[in-house]
């Protein structure tokens, strides 16, 4: 089992910046890939990026592609998303996932990630 805590959310302007951070338990994090994904209110839960064990692959939604940044430090079991020129249409709650069985490229789809955390708010507004 792997315990995921997500931080570093909040109240940003427009354009602004926000890095969130994903502490995993356990000794097997660099065996996962991880994900993050957010959910706007009435919305469903979608993808925003993934990164795989190594951290040489990473994939992005066209939405963020540019703005935001995954990546991993395997040496502290930690995953993080640099956020630049958000826009409010970035306001979600943004939960990270770890893949415990990830085959190939990392999975940009939901049902393949085993473990999640709680979820942080981010909001952007004026």
């Amino acid at each position: 089992q792997v315990q995921l805590v997500e931080s570093g959310g909040g109240l940003v302007q427009p354009g602004g910046s926000l890095r969130l951070s994903c502490a995993a338990s356990g000794r097997t994090f660099s065996t996962y890939s991880m994900g993050w994904f957010r959910q706007a209110p009435g919305k469903e839960r979608e993808f925003v990026a993934t990164i795989s064990r190594s951290g040489g692959t990473t994939v992005y939604a066209d939405s963020v592609k540019g703005r935001f940044t995954i990546s991993r430090d395997n040496a502290k079991n930690t995953a993080y998303l640099q956020m630049n020129s958000l826009k409010p249409e970035d306001t979600a709650v943004y939960y990270c996932a770890a893949d415990r069985t990830p085959v190939g490229y990392p999975s940009t789809v939901i049902y393949e990630y085993d473990y999640w955390g709680q979820g942080t708010q981010v909001t952007v507004s004026s």
